[in-house]
Parts: C-alpha cells; structure tokens; sequence
C-alpha cells in the first residue's frame, strides 16, 4: 500500500514552497532546517554568490554526499554478504564438529562394550574406523545366526 501524499509548506531562503511527499512533517522541519543552515553557510562563504547559484552549489553538494552513501551502502551490502557467508560457514563447520564428538563418543561406548576402554582415540578418523568394525562385526553376527 502507497503511502499517502502529504503537502508541506517550507520556507526556504525567505521564500515560501509547498512541498508534497510522502514524509513526515518532523522530517520535513529537518530537510528545511539543513537546508537553510547550508545555503547560510555557502553565503558566508562566498558573499557574492546569488542565491540561485548558491542553491546550485547546495544541489551538486547534496548529490555527491548522496553518491558517497550510496557507496557506502554499496559496500556495507557487500561486507554484510561476506559476513553471512562466513556465519553460515562457522555454523557448518559447528555441524561437523558435532558429528565428529558424536562419533568419537559412540566409539568411546563401543569400545567400552567390547571391553578396550583403555584405547585411545587420537582422531575422528579411528573413531569412524571402529565403528565401521563393530557395524560389520554386528552384521557378521546375525549373519551368522541365520
């Protein structure tokens, strides 16, 4: 749904606008406020500049700032890509650890059944290793009981 427009009178330079958009009057009072502050400013800085070319000068420095924005949006959007590509990498790598604890854990109970708790598990890869034993030796088993 569009917001409704909304008409707004400024005054800007002395002079009386009425402006119609989709903002509020806080930000309007705001937008009016900057701007007069900075075509007082570009006066002080160059008394003989008219008021039109003064609100040139404001329009071209209003456009580079919002140029400079823009790429600065640009590349927070680019980092903010980055970095949730990074978190869902960690939270992968988080995944994978915790298979690895399960396995080495479900090892540690295998050997502990079979009665070799006191071997060590130096890595994940050993600990798949004996469970991939025990699983072959559990289906030789009821192979064998058939």
């Amino acid at each position: 749904m569009a917001k409704a427009k909304i008409r707004y009178k400024a005054v800007i330079a002395n002079q009386s606008y009425t402006i119609i958009g989709q903002e509020t009057s806080q930000h309007m009072d705001r937008v009016t406020r900057l701007v007069n502050e900075q075509l007082q400013e570009i006066r002080q800085m160059a008394p003989q500049t008219s008021q039109e070319e003064a609100a040139i000068l404001l329009a071209v420095n209003a456009i580079s700032d919002q140029l400079k924005k823009q790429e600065e949006l640009l590349t927070i959007r680019e980092k903010m890509i980055g970095l949730k590509e990074q978190a869902l990498k960690s939270i992968e790598l988080e995944n994978r650890l915790k298979r690895i604890e399960a396995i080495e854990i479900e090892a540690k109970e295998v050997l502990e059944r079979t009665g070799r708790g006191d071997v060590e598990i130096r890595n994940h890869m050993e600990a798949q290793q004996i469970l991939n034993e025990e699983r072959k030796r559990t289906i030789q088993n009821k192979t064998a009981k058939r």
